[in-house]
């Protein structure tokens, strides 16, 4: 399997997912099911299907990290030497070419992308736009609402 490229902190967030699921709701949807048995004929238990359909998501979900968590490539963005050029964890400043507007991303794992917090899926179209461009560069996104220019204002690996 390839490696897969995540922060430090987007790592501790899976892990913390992990460990909730197999401490907290892996024991809680087990009672449930008990709960449901125990109310009898199990053929007409909604309790019982909802339950067993839970457990199915969560175990699923538990070795889908179990997966990732041994496949993760951990990159430190303050240790990312790469000048002005836009790489993995680099955070940028852009403006919008078109409509003059500014904002700042931060180029992180597909598993810890959040949009509204500014950080951009390494998959993205911007995202791949953006990666190997420098300072000062014209980044071209053809996305689906369209295409986009924006220049790179700022280059920073914190």
């Amino acid at each position: 399997m390839a490696a897969i490229p995540i922060t430090a902190r987007g790592a501790e967030m899976l892990k913390a997912e992990l460990l909730r699921l197999k401490s907290t709701d892996r024991p809680n949807v087990i009672q449930a099911i008990k709960e449901a048995r125990e109310k009898g004929d199990l053929s007409e238990n909604a309790e019982y299907d909802a339950a067993r359909e839970r457990q199915g998501f969560i175990e699923g979900r538990i070795q889908e990290l179990e997966g990732k968590l041994s496949s993760l490539q951990i990159i430190d963005p303050t240790a990312v030497d790469a000048g002005e050029r836009i790489v993995f964890g680099a955070t940028v400043e852009l403006e919008d070419v078109q409509a003059g507007a500014r904002v700042q991303y931060q180029i992180v794992g597909d598993d810890e992308a959040d949009i509204k917090s500014g950080l951009i899926s390494v998959s993205s179209p911007i995202a791949r736009a953006l990666i190997g461009k420098s300072l000062g560069d014209v980044a071209i996104v053809v996305a689906p609402a369209g295409r986009r220019e924006y220049e790179i204002l700022d280059v920073i690996y914190r």
